[in-house]
């Protein structure tokens, strides 16, 4: 991650309508995907934002994620025979994770969050960067009764995330009882919004996804009543300390055109059964050959920090790379996703040494999530 360090650079990055709370705050801005984005705030820094979510309850300004609207008669059906997952297996004020898959390769264009609200509307978040091309391609898909929308700056999202989040949530007036990966509608501050059940974090956590012109008035609020459940507003830096740990993806590392989700280990977000979607042949092609390599966990054995594009060794051959690496604040140790080659046989608990500027450290092969999870 690199700081924007000019007003030059900056006047090419989207902002995030919560941009001067976050400068008054003191943050640390970074580019994300074309948006200037917190990475870190002054008075607490990655550390203590992590185990602020870990512990109690951090806000995070995801607003520069993606949002786009599929509607029209037969949009579900139309979204279910583009991604991977099964709309089927949900009803609507449900979300669901999925893939969308370049049909010819498996390759992975992003991965999303589908909301289905009815058979004739499902609202989506992909990633930042990847919006534009996600809606090119239903758009150049769709019939003439649907019609896909992007709207990614007419949303603010607002992550918040810990065990301590529903009870601020419930003290706002906030629904909380809603299952894993459902939404409801709600008002907070007048302001009409969605509390959906979802995070990237392991913990207890909701998304409120806010009209972008009202999202300083849900901040507000969020800290007004945030002091007595000890709230931190938390940047993206301490985001993919815990995504990591739990062993999450992050498109353009672990997922991407050239990763595919066999590789991955993501095919339980595939609905394999379904007659249609993008990159079904060559997935299931793949799949019943078995992938030529996989995304695996390792943990430090020493004092090492894997980093991403890191080679990983076993004597003298070189069996894989790291995807996505960093210090776990959690496990006080290095801890790192990496595409491993399947030829080299690996199993849990075995070891392979990292390449760190010529120096070679020792990493134990184990199955993510690195940490015990508290999301539902």
């Amino acid at each position: 991650m690199t700081d924007v360090t000019s007003d030059a650079a900056a006047t090419r990055l989207r902002r995030s309508p919560l941009h001067e709370r976050h400068t008054a705050a003191g943050a640390k801005f970074a580019p994300f995907g074309g948006w200037e984005m917190p990475l870190e705030y002054a008075g607490g820094g990655v550390l203590k934002e992590h185990t602020s979510v870990r512990t109690a309850v951090g806000v995070f300004d995801v607003s520069h994620l993606g949002k786009a609207r599929v509607s029209g008669p037969g949009a579900a059906d139309f979204v279910n025979a583009c991604l991977s997952n099964d709309l089927g297996r949900i009803g609507p004020g449900r979300a669901q994770y999925t893939l969308c898959c370049d049909d010819a390769t498996g390759g992975v264009v992003d991965d999303i969050i589908a909301y289905l609200y009815a058979d004739d509307h499902v609202f989506l978040i992909p990633n930042a960067a990847n919006t534009a091309e996600v809606v090119r391609r239903l758009r150049a898909a769709a019939p003439e009764s649907v019609t896909v929308t992007d709207e990614h700056e007419a949303y603010a999202v607002l992550a918040v995330q810990g065990p301590r989040s529903g009870e601020l949530l419930a003290a706002l007036g906030l629904p909380t009882e809603h299952g894993y990966m459902s939404f409801s509608a709600a008002t907070l501050a007048g302001v009409e919004l969605t509390v959906c059940r979802t995070g990237y974090t392991g913990e207890l956590g909701y998304e409120l996804v806010v009209p972008a012109e009202h999202a300083v008035a849900v901040w507000d609020a969020l800290f007004a009543a945030g002091e007595a459940f000890e709230l931190r507003a938390c940047g993206l830096a301490a985001r993919d300390t815990l995504r990591t740990e739990m062993g999450y993806p992050l498109h353009g590392q672990d997922l991407s055109l050239d990763i595919t989700p066999v590789q991955a280990r993501s095919g339980w977000a595939v609905g394999w059964d379904k007659q249609a979607f993008w990159g079904r042949d060559a997935l299931l092609a793949e799949k019943a050959a078995g992938p030529r390599r996989t995304l695996r966990g390792l943990v430090a054995v020493d004092r090492a920090i894997p980093r991403p594009g890191m080679t990983l060794h076993v004597g003298d051959e070189q069996v894989g790379v790291v995807t996505s690496g960093t210090f776990s604040p959690t496990r006080k140790q290095g801890i790192a996703l990496a595409l491993l080659d399947t030829d080299a046989k690996l199993a849990d608990g075995d070891e392979v040494e990292i390449d760190i500027r010529g120096r070679r450290a020792p990493l134990t092969l184990t199955k993510p999530p690195f940490v015990t999870p508290s999301v539902r």
